[in-house]
């Protein structure tokens, strides 16, 4: 971080704190601000997390949740505003671009109070006044377990409730452990986290054990249904209508990970799920080795992430031409695709 001194300084003394993430918030999302929240009170600090919408019910386990402020919800938008505007230090976590907010975005941007930008994503928004980012970071958790740990020296304060958070977040976003951005030093992070005395298996089964039966049947349906192979391009994809969610009752989180199956099959490079969603047909995109899915996500589909796993979006087109426009430019990227060793 850069100034760590001035940061260290200004919050040695209790501040009023607002931490916020990206719209629908995952494990690695919800985990960061959580995490970083209870350390912040230890500290002495007032504070506030405050979401742009909803997240789903399978990380809503974790130490804090019940405080959380929905800023989609009309009942406490008007507290969330009156928090926002008023707090001494603003936390953005999880997301590099005040747009990643949403309907949070003119609030927070406009707000007085100093913003600390902590992420892992590429092309950072110029909006902080102070920023821990590394886009080799396996997670926005990682960082904040670096930050109390090392940067701030304060690792006596890590307890299980903190620990939990952090591990969640970390332990989704690298796959279980299995992605490329598992370093020696994510291994160490989490020890250390186990350490503590932290129940690893009981997260995992939480995250992962704790699916709707709704859930279970929509996954079947769209992987016997929904699931289509191009070979010559060595590309999966999967395409969910609206009618498809309401049908199985698709709650917030439920189309999560589906992506993933189909990197799953025999030589598969590059998979991709596009939903039907009432605010834009979103799209995630996943894929193996150094084939880089962000440059397609940002090039073509308003969007951007990780070399391995990024979003993207279509707006006003709708679902099939969302589909053609991914199948018209495979072509371009065939031989990079066929290049990528089995």
């Amino acid at each position: 971080m850069q100034n760590l001194n001035a940061f260290k300084e200004l919050i040695s003394t209790p501040k009023k704190v607002v931490i916020t993430t990206h719209f629908k918030p995952d494990a690695d999302a919800l985990g960061s601000s959580l995490g970083l929240a209870r350390y912040l009170k230890k500290k002495g600090h007032t504070v506030d997390v405050i979401t742009p919408s909803d997240y789903p019910k399978f990380i809503a386990w974790m130490d804090g949740n019940e405080d959380v402020i929905n800023f989609e919800n009309n009942k406490t938008r008007q507290k969330a505003i009156k928090l926002i505007a008023e707090a001494d230090l603003i936390f953005c976590l999880d997301f590099s671009a005040l747009s990643r907010i949403n309907d949070m975005e003119a609030v927070v941007r406009n707000a007085p109070g100093v913003k600390v930008m902590i992420d892992h994503h590429l092309y950072p928004e110029n909006f902080s006044q102070f920023s821990l980012h590394d886009t080799n970071a396996s997670s926005t958790c990682e960082l904040i377990y670096k930050l109390i740990t090392e940067l701030l020296g304060d690792k006596a304060l890590m307890d299980i409730p903190t620990g939990e958070c952090l591990y969640a977040g970390m332990m989704t976003d690298t796959g279980s452990f299995r992605h490329p951005s598992t370093t020696p030093a994510v291994h160490r992070m989490a020890a250390e986290i186990m350490e503590i005395g932290v129940n690893t298996n009981k997260i995992h089964r939480r995250i992962y054990d704790s699916t709707s039966f709704d859930r279970l049947k929509f996954l079947g349906y769209v992987l016997s249904e929904k699931l289509t192979v191009l070979p010559e391009f060595r590309v999966a994809y999967f395409v969910v209508t609206d009618e498809e969610l309401k049908r199985f009752n698709s709650q917030t989180g439920d189309t999560e990970g589906i992506v993933n199956y189909g990197l799953q099959i025999e030589n598969i490079v590059m998979s991709v799920i596009i939903v039907d969603r009432p605010e834009a047909i979103k799209m995630s995109f996943r894929s193996v080795e150094e084939f880089a899915v962000n440059e397609i996500a940002s090039k073509y589909f308003s969007g951007g992430g990780h070399k391995n796993a990024a979003g993207g979006k279509t707006n006003g087109i709708g679902l099939q031409a969302t589909l053609d426009k991914l199948l018209s430019i495979l072509p371009e990227y065939k031989e990079a695709l066929l290049s990528v060793p089995s």
